[in-house]
């Protein structure tokens, strides 16, 4: 495979990757540690990530369960939580913080699964930026001599199939998301 293809599927893998990554803290109905992966919470005068001062379990399809490694820090992981995007109400016990995950209403799933399908789309937008890239890199190579003009056909034809390829996996990443926010 020519480095021009090879480059560019590479970035097509990132950019499916990152759909996966932020897919991950879209809320659905069901609880996920990934819900929390932007949470920052103020420990020791730093923001830090969620899940670097506190476990994060799921003992029930509805449950998050977080212990603190420092139960100095449980208010200001409540806060944390309850000043976020995700629309959950903490209960702190003393010793854990226990979130139930209510259901998701019919409009607040078609809000999300709308959400997911635009980050589908630029993520596609994405692969086919990244195509057009690597096509001008097969020209440039044409251009100056490196490659035939049948290689620059043959290379073409290659990429589209990677880029295609691509495409397909972000429809897939999508239909599975859309599947989860609309599980009752």
């Amino acid at each position: 495979m020519h480095s021009a293809i090879s480059s560019s599927e590479e970035r097509m893998k990132k950019t499916v990757t990152s759909l996966k990554d932020s897919f991950g803290s879209l809320r659905t109905g069901r609880a996920s540690a990934a819900l929390f992966d932007k949470i920052k919470v103020d420990a020791y005068g730093e923001k830090s990530p969620l899940n670097q001062v506190a476990n994060i379990s799921i003992p029930e399809a509805r449950l998050i369960v977080i212990q603190p490694w420092d139960k100095a820090l449980m208010g200001e992981i409540e806060k944390a939580i309850r000043t976020s995007e995700l629309s959950l109400n903490p209960s702190n016990d003393g010793k854990v913080i226990r979130i139930s995950v209510p259901p998701l209403t019919e409009e607040r799933r078609k809000e999300l699964a709308k959400l997911a399908k635009a980050q589908a789309e630029q993520s596609r937008v994405a692969v086919r930026n990244i195509r057009r890239d690597g096509n001008e890199e097969i020209k440039k190579l044409l251009k100056d001599g490196d490659i035939t003009e049948d290689e620059e056909s043959k290379h073409t034809e290659e990429l589209q199939k990677v880029t295609d390829s691509y495409i397909t996996k972000i429809n897939q990443v999508l239909e599975e998301k859309e599947k989860e926010i609309m599980e009752v």
